[in-house]
């Protein structure tokens, strides 16, 4: 464990009133809600270095990774971890396999892409993440690295997605997979694509995949008001990161209105997958994603969705330092358990 790491997870050991006093002197709360002592601590160290919209996406790739490194918990060693790569449509795809080590005969599978506004994050951005998925679920989680935006942009994350759910479901014996019982699923970025990929299949005329989970997912990129201005200087997704990424996401502003970058906008909802919405209540995302829960009730999809409240965006990758994110991926790892078991 590097100095810098053993300093971070000694601070987040301290008493909720002591992490307070050093963040500020009084809880942050906004919209009714109060966040997370430990959450709030990082908030205020985060606003204190460089906003990765001053930074070329290399650097921002490099500083993000190096620090969610001393956030993540270890990863689970009941799961067998495999390193494969996706044939996709540009190349070969990074990608790794998680199967519990206790399993017997083919399993439920996900297929899940990272977050990182299709401009940040790999394969390592969720790996704990993943790994907790397949142990919790009994499933196996294929976790893809699809191409990034600036060199990749608009729509390659989408057809990288889109190809990794079919490659899955055509190689699925060799992945330990039940072909059918395959879902798609992902944060923030990673949950937008999922979306997008459900609702592609049903384009496509497709059976679509058995379970979209959309965790603090992008559904709107034109999106205003509400938690984009309540939520827009929150540690570790601002309004104008989110501003950053669209624009070296999309070829041009105009692309926000199609429904594979917005899929808010696709106006025939019927049909798809079962979908778990968990949102975060520190999330300028928030609001976007319990309408897009909403849109899909009234269209009569199945819909398990929670906020959790105290929690911002990216608590996916703080489990090893916020124990309310640990338990907010556990409950999300025995809904998806529910819903393909």
């Amino acid at each position: 464990m590097s100095v810098q790491k053993f300093i971070v997870r000694t601070l987040l050991k301290l008493p909720d009133g002591i992490l307070i006093k050093m963040s500020g002197g009084k809880p942050l709360a906004i919209d009714g809600r109060i966040l997370d002592a430990r959450t709030q601590f990082l908030a205020v160290q985060g606003a204190k270095q460089p906003s990765i919209t001053t930074l070329d996406p290399a650097a921002a790739r490099a500083g993000t990774a190096a620090g969610l490194s001393l956030l993540d918990d270890a990863p689970r060693e009941s799961v067998a971890v495999r390193e494969l790569s996706v044939l996709g449509p540009g190349g070969p795809l990074a990608a790794r396999l998680y199967t519990p080590k206790d399993a017997s005969g083919p399993l439920p599978g996900l297929v899940f892409f990272h977050f990182g506004g299709c401009v940040i994050g790999d394969l390592d951005t969720c790996h704990t993440f993943c790994a907790m998925i397949a142990d919790v679920a009994q499933c196996a989680v294929l976790n893809v690295a699809y191409r990034l935006a600036p060199e990749h942009k608009f729509p390659a994350a989408v057809d990288d997605a889109l190809t990794a759910y079919r490659w899955a479901e055509a190689h699925a014996a060799d992945l330990g997979m039940i072909a059918g019982r395959i879902g798609v699923g992902g944060d923030s970025a990673g949950g937008y694509l999922s979306a997008v990929v459900a609702q592609e299949e049903k384009r496509a005329g497709r059976a679509g995949p058995a379970l979209q989970l959309l965790i603090y997912p992008v559904t709107d990129w034109e999106w205003k008001g509400g938690s984009m201005d309540s939520c827009a200087n929150v540690y570790p997704l601002t309004a104008d990161i989110m501003s950053w990424f669209a624009g070296l996401y999309l070829n041009n502003a105009a692309e926000a209105k199609d429904v594979r970058v917005s899929p808010m906008k696709e106006p025939d909802l019927s049909g798809l997958a079962p979908a778990i919405v968990v949102t975060a209540g520190f999330d300028p995302l928030r609001d976007q994603g319990a309408a897009y829960a909403e849109k899909l009730k009234a269209a009569g999809v199945p819909v398990t969705y929670r906020c959790e409240d105290s929690l911002a965006h990216a608590f996916t990758a703080m489990t090893g330092v916020v124990p309310a994110a640990k338990a907010a991926c556990e409950k999300i790892a025995t809904d998806v358990d529910k819903a393909l078991n």
